[in-house]
């Protein structure tokens, strides 16, 4: 078992790049119930998208962020919570607007298989805890505009 941070208030965080930093929080081995911390330097975000198969709740630890969801934007601060449910109106994306590095925590739980859409890029993601036929980890990604449809299938 990989071991992960204990503490909300860890320093360990991986850098993702342009200002967004993460780490995954300790977890039971075969739990679907997962956490990790997220770090928003000014001027950074993490960008617009939507779980099919993992309902999240974001609480903001410290900072101001700018939460994107369908109904528009809205400033978050230190200890507001949201919830984001399966499907399209759990779509979410995070910005940080302020000048100071913003913090969060999400919890999940992530269901198999999992499907995650990124709308503005045409980006879907597809992955799966139980392995593809050939043994391997089920992870794909692709623009959904590069899907076969039915007809192709078929013909």
């Amino acid at each position: 078992m990989t071991d992960y941070p204990t503490n909300v208030w860890t320093s360990d965080l991986y850098d993702l790049g342009e200002g967004v930093r993460a780490a995954r929080l300790t977890r039971t081995e075969g739990s679907q119930l997962v956490a990790g911390v997220w770090e928003l330097d000014p001027g950074a975000s993490v960008v617009y998208h939507l779980h099919h198969g993992t309902e999240e709740y974001l609480l903001v630890l410290r900072g101001r962020l700018t939460l994107r969801t369908p109904d528009g934007e809205r400033k978050l601060t230190d200890g507001d919570v949201v919830h984001f449910p399966k499907g399209r109106d759990g779509a979410h994306g995070t910005r940080n607007d302020g000048d100071a590095v913003v913090r969060y925590l999400v919890a999940a739980h992530h269901g198999t298989p999992e499907v995650i859409e990124y709308p503005e890029t045409g980006f879907v993601v597809v992955g799966a805890k139980t392995p593809s036929f050939d043994g391997s980890p089920l992870e794909l990604r692709f623009h959904a505009a590069d899907a076969v449809d039915d007809a192709e299938r078929s013909g």
